[in-house]
């Protein structure tokens, strides 16, 4: 079973976080604010925030920026993820994706069937990786982005989570483009 092992040091990531939507303004972006919120209680780092509107390029090309920033580790957007045809936070990342993290999707439905029963196939959370940064996709709604964050992120972004967690396996994320 997971466990924290208290006798290995905290290692705190670097996080971003978007925010898409056609509406939302940082005065009133609940989830990004929960987010923000977990990511600084858990003693990572947010190192920036912004909001970007449902367009499949605007958001590409925010993660594609932020995935070339060695200063950003994570990114973690919120929104977009229905089925609606503004939807298209998921075509986004997926542009932007090395390699996909099939089973994240699949445990954010689990986790979620918990809280909201079977409306919880109405979400197509999704994370992946690539150029060394992790991705996660998550729904537009603060209870969406808390069981994300509770239930999966806080546990696989801690270092001293076993029996393994992403932190660890962070330097290794880019070796293939260090190979010769």
């Amino acid at each position: 079973m997971s466990r924290i092992d208290e006798t290995i040091d905290f290692i705190p990531v670097r996080i971003a976080v978007l925010t898409v939507s056609d509406t939302r303004k940082l005065a009133d972006d609940r989830s990004g604010d929960v987010l923000v919120n977990r990511i600084e209680q858990a003693g990572h780092l947010l190192v920036q925030r912004a909001i970007v509107q449902d367009e499949r390029t605007l958001i590409s090309d925010q993660l594609r920026a932020w995935c070339a920033d060695a200063n950003i580790d994570v990114i973690i957007s919120t929104g977009g993820t229905g089925l609606t045809g503004r939807d298209v936070t998921v075509e986004a990342h997926r542009d932007v994706y090395e390699k996909e993290i099939d089973a994240f999707g699949t445990i954010f439905t689990i986790v979620s069937m918990q809280k909201i029963g079977t409306s919880a196939v109405q979400s197509r959370a999704t994370a992946g990786v690539a150029l060394g940064t992790y991705l996660f996709a998550l729904p537009g709604s603060p209870g969406a982005c808390k069981d994300a964050w509770d239930e999966i992120l806080l546990k696989q972004l801690d270092y001293r989570h076993k029996p393994c967690n992403f932190v660890e396996i962070m330097p290794r994320l880019d070796e293939h483009q260090r190979r010769k």
